[in-house]
């Protein structure tokens, strides 16, 4: 049994070491695209996950593409959160996996759709007190 399971609602920008479970409520259809690094082919689908305080687009790579589909129950290990085009969207990487699980999920929330609300800035870094504005306020005698 995995420790430390978060609800999806939960999340954010800067979530790290992600575990939860979550039933799969639709899968995108698979589609290729070229990686940015070496220009080699992988398959890709997004699948949206829900539990009952939200739900979370999972971006699934390669061989992972196949082992989930709509109605199933997932246990997700060491996710992380990823902003893409200023929405957040869970990523398992290269660490993280993802599993049948036979944990029962009961109604699941999909109002409260994490990858549908913009980040605004203010959610991806907190000022502190060190920034610019407090900086150009200081005279020189």
């Amino acid at each position: 049994m995995v420790e430390n399971l978060v609800k999806i609602g939960e999340l954010t920008p800067r979530s790290r070491g992600v575990n939860l479970v979550a039933k799969v409520v639709s899968k995108s259809p698979e589609r290729i695209v070229s990686s940015q690094y070496d220009q080699t082919e992988h398959r890709l689908s997004e699948v949206l996950i829900a539990d009952e305080t939200g739900a979370i687009n999972l971006v699934l790579w390669d061989d992972k593409v196949d082992s989930v589909n709509e109605g199933d129950v997932v246990r997700i290990v060491n996710g992380f959160v990823k902003l893409f085009r200023g929405r957040m969207q869970l990523n398992l990487g290269r660490f993280g996996t993802i599993e049948a699980s036979n944990i029962q999920v009961g109604e699941v929330n999909t109002d409260n759709n994490m990858s549908e609300k913009q980040v605004g800035f203010s959610e991806r870094r907190p000022r502190s007190p060190r920034t610019s504005r407090f900086r150009k306020s200081r005279t020189r005698s």
